[in-house]
């Protein structure tokens, strides 16, 4: 089996402020990113050959893309993959350019979510799981309950607990105020995290990102061509997605404090980009922190931190911006929100400027490999997508 390692680049990238962005409708966000993508690759919109459109939730079908970017009489595909929606897109552009279908490609996911009126994320869809019936359980108490197994097998008392999930809301909320295309742009102190309501015990309001609108988009072509483009494009170097059994919703011997299917993409993410020591190798990463015990276990399962020992790495500073593999360098979902379609890609874009030393106040040093991770789903039924780019 080939890998796609550095056979494709990406050479622009663009993104709209997430926020509460009533005033944009989707095809405003749309062409935003897009334009800004266009300007930073040097390129026309005519010279887009194909598009993969990212949502799963605003649109059904490509057309509202075509339709705002006037791509006229050229192929668009819609792609939907739960949380990893934007990644996916991004991941199938690469792929065509790579089979040598296309020379020059659109990824671009958006989210429009802020006008559903929901508090959280518009109902599942009946079919998710395979049951004919809607859950009736909520995102929040499923993270809930991977937070208190977590506590409880790795013997962290409930005042341990909230403390060590609010360093990481600290951290991330710290980042997002050097990001102006940040929702949230405050800090936050960790009394605060630990006394904020409590949404479902542990994780008070800070534990949980937002609702966002947003869109990001990716223009990608063939390695050969990139520095035709701009002389510092970023390289893909693994695309990688992992869908699992269900097993949380099936078995009892789903423990709750790790995810198997982010054990499990890494470990192929990191095969095809040839990594053997992600903690020594990855420069920085921009993870699925849609709670704070979510990115706590995702250190583990992408093996940045030994199973269990997270908080050393969490109170040492391991990944603060100064630290030696800074995640989520950027705030992360916690300040973005999750416009579900967006994510991925607005990830990659703070990836992909980390990368070109264009990061602004938030810039670290010299880093050669960055990493992208997207959490689909629930604990025990995910999909999740990790993704690895470079210099």
């Amino acid at each position: 089996m080939e890998s796609i390692k550095d056979k494709v680049a990406i050479v622009g990238m663009g993104c709209t402020k997430f926020g509460e962005n009533w005033e944009m409708s989707p095809t405003d966000l749309i062409v935003e990113a897009a334009y800004e993508a266009y300007e930073d690759a040097g390129i026309q919109p005519e010279d887009v050959q194909a598009a993969w459109f990212g949502t799963l939730w605003t649109a059904e079908a490509g057309v509202l893309l075509a339709q705002a970017l006037k791509l006229q009489y050229k192929p668009v595909t819609r792609v939907e993959n739960f949380c990893a929606t934007g990644s996916d897109a991004f991941r199938n552009a690469c792929y065509a350019v790579a089979a040598g279908v296309y020379d020059v490609v659109l990824a671009l996911g958006m989210e429009k979510l802020k006008d559903f009126g929901y508090s959280g994320l518009p109902n599942n869809k009946l079919a998710v799981t395979n049951t004919q019936r809607d859950r009736t359980i909520t995102p929040p108490s499923q993270y809930a309950m991977m937070a208190t197994r977590y506590f409880a097998k790795y013997d962290l008392s409930p005042e341990e607990g909230k403390k060590l999930l609010a360093q990481i809301a600290v951290k991330n909320h710290h980042n997002g105020t050097l990001t102006p295309k940040a929702h949230f742009q405050v800090d936050v102190t960790l009394e605060q995290v630990i006394n904020a309501p409590i949404i479902a015990w542990p994780l008070g309001l800070f534990d949980c990102c937002g609702v966002s609108d947003g869109a990001a988009a990716a223009i990608i072509t063939r390695t050969d061509m990139a520095k035709k483009f701009r002389p510092d494009p970023v390289y893909v170097k693994a695309l990688q997605i992992c869908t699992g059994p269900i097993e949380g919703f099936l078995s009892t011997e789903y423990d709750y404090t790790h995810v198997e299917e982010t054990y499990r993409c890494g470990l192929a993410a990191y095969a095809e980009a040839g990594i053997k020591n992600p903690r020594k190798e990855i420069s920085l990463a921009q993870v699925h922190d849609c709670f704070t015990i979510t990115e706590l276990t995702i250190y583990e399962d992408l093996q940045f931190s030994p199973r269990g020992r997270a908080r050393e790495d969490i109170e040492a500073g391991t990944f603060n911006l100064g630290g030696k593999l800074p995640v989520n360098s950027d705030g992360g979902l916690k300040c973005f929100g999750h416009p579900v379609g967006a994510t991925g890609l607005r990830q990659m874009y703070e990836d992909y400027k980390q990368l070109q030393g264009k990061a602004g106040l938030r810039q670290i040093k010299n880093p050669k490999l960055a990493l992208t991770h997207n959490f689909g789903g629930v604990p025990g039924a995910a999909v999740i997508s990790t993704l690895i780019v470079g210099l």
